[in-house]
């Protein structure tokens, strides 16, 4: 009987202190990577301060987003361009870009330091941009810059550093792209996927192929990097509408997404299938483009009573974003459109991280808090 009520007496004390600790809600986290090994959680990175944006630092990564509203946007300085031309004055043996368009010195004098310095350094463009002054003065120097010279676009935007870390997203090396419109950068060190960036460039530096002209030649479709497995895709040669729609039929709670361009109406039609089956669905579409665009989907997601909204920047909207059930990130260079599939020279990567995820949609959040 005393053991009894000494067991009792016991309990109560317990579940008295359990009750003065504080209770939070958590976010949920529709995955549960114990269950679905397809999906990690990191610990939370540092903050990287920007006086023009936002970073964080994640150990195998670094994530950065532009902030056109910062007072030091006008001064094109404290952008994500600075980090990036630190990595470049790091550079011990090899630079090979990849670059839509260029025109941040900061970017470019970096890129002159490291040939200077015996660095090799190799450029791939877009031809109807190599006309301008920074291009030109990479070629001065004697920095080999070759052109796409076809009907569709060099669009890719990323830097490969060492044959070790990869520099990718949203952002064109441009004054604008990094000070006036929203968008990421990304750097990863991995020498696995370094090797799929250097594969991808040197068929058009080396081979000359752009575009269709190009096979799939990926080594590693997909890397695992610290417990994070990311997929890699180029287009057009990997076909990279029927993954993503894969993913988005796939989506059981939640879809948000950030879309410069949207036109693709087979990745549209999932998104608004998904939506009928209770999916929540939020998106920024750049209000530019939807004014322009022939068959713009953001009037049949108004039409379906989704929650989709122009942007309300100056500048551009520049996102290639989707983030899946707060868990998995799309992004690139890659917009939601025909030509990106079948023209254009392209880049997307898939990473399944709960925490990078939660970066993209602290992004959503102040780019969806100022549209309209």
């Amino acid at each position: 009987m005393k053991k009894t009520i000494h067991v009792l007496m016991f309990l109560s004390m317990l579940l008295t202190a359990c009750s003065s600790i504080p209770l939070t809600v958590a976010v949920p986290v529709p995955t549960d990577p114990a269950a679905d090994p397809a999906s990690a959680v990191s610990p939370a990175p540092a903050e990287i301060p920007l006086g023009a944006g936002y970073g964080v630092d994640g150990g195998w990564y670094e994530l950065y987003f532009t902030n056109p509203k910062s007072p030091l946007a006008s001064q094109k300085t404290g952008g994500p361009d600075g980090p990036l031309a630190a990595a470049i004055d790091s550079a011990r043996l090899t630079v090979d870009v990849a670059v839509y368009s260029l025109s941040l010195n900061s970017i470019r004098d970096a890129l002159l330091r490291a040939h200077d310095r015996g660095v090799q350094v190799r450029m791939v463009m877009e031809s109807d941009n190599l006309d301008r002054v920074d291009p030109q003065k990479l070629k001065d120097a004697g920095i080999p810059v070759l052109g796409d010279r076809r009907e569709g676009l060099m669009h890719d935007k990323f830097m490969v550093i060492d044959h070790s870390e990869v520099w990718t997203g949203s952002m064109n090396y441009t004054d604008s792209g990094a000070y006036e419109d929203n968008n990421n950068l990304m750097r990863i060190r991995s020498v696995k996927l370094a090797e799929d960036y250097t594969k991808e460039f040197e068929e058009m530096f080396v081979d000359d192929k752009f575009g269709p002209d190009v096979v799939p030649q990926t080594p590693n479709p997909r890397v695992t990097i610290d417990g994070t497995p990311v997929d890699i895709y180029f287009s057009p040669d990997d076909h990279v509408e029927d993954g993503f729609i894969d993913l988005v039929n796939n989506a059981r709670q939640s879809i948000y997404f950030m879309a410069y361009s949207f036109t693709a109406d087979p990745i549209g039609d999932a998104v608004r299938a998904r939506a009928r089956d209770g999916v929540t669905i939020a998106g920024v579409m750049e209000d530019e483009q939807i004014n322009s665009n022939a068959g713009t989907e953001f009037d049949a997601f108004k039409q379906a009573g989704l929650d989709v909204l122009r942007d309300g920047n100056e500048g551009q909207m520049h996102h290639k974003v989707m983030v899946v059930d707060q868990d998995i990130v799309i992004f690139g260079s890659y917009n939601f459109t025909n030509s990106a599939e079948t023209k254009n020279d392209e880049n997307l990567l898939v990473i399944y991280n709960s925490e990078i995820a939660a970066q993209f949609i602290a992004e959503f959040q102040r780019v969806y808090a100022q549209a309209r």
